[in-house]
């Protein structure tokens, strides 16, 4: 039974997730009449909807990137960076997920005088009124670009606001001629804070680049990890035949890989879904998540996801608990409120609703029978 209803409530937890790339089409063009900002194509909420996700469905990282410009220029107050946040924790309880871990990048909020310190205290203020207002657990990661020289100070920001929100770290950008070993230095130095890392790695440019995230870096988590499939060794059938010492490692270690089906394809690190690795991932045991990554520009939601997986990788209802479950274990809050979430939200829910199908199969049964 994974109608879509019944993946729409049952819970959820979301790893990937960036602040940013899921801007309500509507707030957008709202903060644009405010900020007598221009260049959005469309004041039509639905077409601008469309025109994201149309920009983004190209096929390579870069052009996906690009409508990120339209969304950061209008993010760039207190206000603002708060309302967005406040209204994705919304977002994030109609879609049934109870815990999320969002990120941005504060370096893309100072344009109009704001301090990185002040994104990320307005980015809490939305998601804590969110957390009170809908429930949702959550934590904030802050994100270094690979392409800029300041990844020491975010990483240092990112400490700085552990006891606020702030949960982690993350490197994200262009993969190609930036590798992770390049911003050592920030690594290493959320590595002595004792913190936690991911970085996004796979998803345009190869395993090698996945190997650098977790062996000199010290990643805890990789972000779209679908290279990993290039150290995996399938035979005609596309049966797994051995594995490469990374993919070895990462299967033995149970580094988390933060999977994002749609938006994958967009992006170009997949060609189509049926091809996505996240079907041999998962057969194969490694600590696979699903992830939205950016909502807006891939159309998405994790219902979405949920039922991208059972139409191409025949997932179940006691899949997804599977996930969801290794989903909360990798989350980056403090293991005695992981433990909250998986014993008195994730299996209760799961369970509620698997007795409420059992009774719905077993009220047509009797129904059924009358007629006979």
């Amino acid at each position: 039974m994974t109608t879509e209803s019944i993946l729409r409530s049952i819970p959820k937890v979301l790893l990937h997730d960036h602040l940013d790339g899921g801007v309500r089409p509507q707030t957008l063009i709202e903060l644009a009449s405010e900020f007598n900002y221009n260049k959005l194509p469309t004041k039509d909420p639905a077409e601008l909807a469309e025109w994201f996700h149309r920009g983004a469905n190209k096929g390579n990282l870069v052009e996906y990137l690009e409508g990120f410009e339209h969304t950061t220029a209008l993010m760039q107050s207190k206000e603002a960076l708060s309302r967005v946040a406040y209204e994705m924790m919304e977002d994030m309880k109609n879609d049934g997920v109870v815990y999320v871990e969002t990120r941005f990048a504060p370096v893309f909020h100072t344009n109009k005088g704001l301090y990185l310190e002040d994104t990320v205290k307005a980015v809490i203020e939305g998601l804590e009124k969110g957390k009170r207002d809908f429930g949702v657990g959550y934590g904030l990661i802050l994100c270094g670009m690979r392409n800029m020289k300041n990844t020491l100070e975010i990483a240092e920001l990112a400490v700085n606001f552990r006891r606020d929100g702030v949960v982690g770290f993350d490197l994200a950008g262009e993969e190609g001629g930036y590798p992770p070993k390049k911003h050592i230095e920030a690594f290493q130095f959320i590595q002595r804070s004792n913190f936690n890392i991911t970085i996004h790695a796979g998803e345009a440019f190869g395993k090698e680049s996945i190997w650098q995230a977790i062996q000199w870096c010290g990643a805890h988590r990789i972000g779209h990890a679908t290279r990993l499939i290039e150290d995996i060794v399938l035979d005609s059938d596309g049966n797994v035949v051995a594995f490469g010492d990374l993919a070895q490692y990462v299967l033995d270690k149970r580094i988390p890989l933060e999977c994002c089906l749609l938006s994958n394809v967009h992006t170009g690190a997949v060609d189509k879904i049926e091809n996505h690795p996240f079907g041999i991932f998962f057969k194969e045991k490694f600590r696979v998540t699903l992830n939205t990554d950016d909502r807006l520009m891939s159309d998405t939601t994790m219902t979405k996801e949920f039922l991208t997986a059972v139409k191409y990788f025949n997932l179940n209802f006691d899949d997804f608990e599977k996930i969801t479950i290794n989903s909360m274990k990798s989350a980056f809050i403090p293991h005695t409120e992981r433990l909250h979430y998986i014993y008195n939200v994730i299996k209760p829910g799961y369970q509620k609703i698997r007795e409420q199908i059992l009774s719905f199969n077993n009220s047509n049964i009797e129904n059924e029978k009358v007629i006979q």
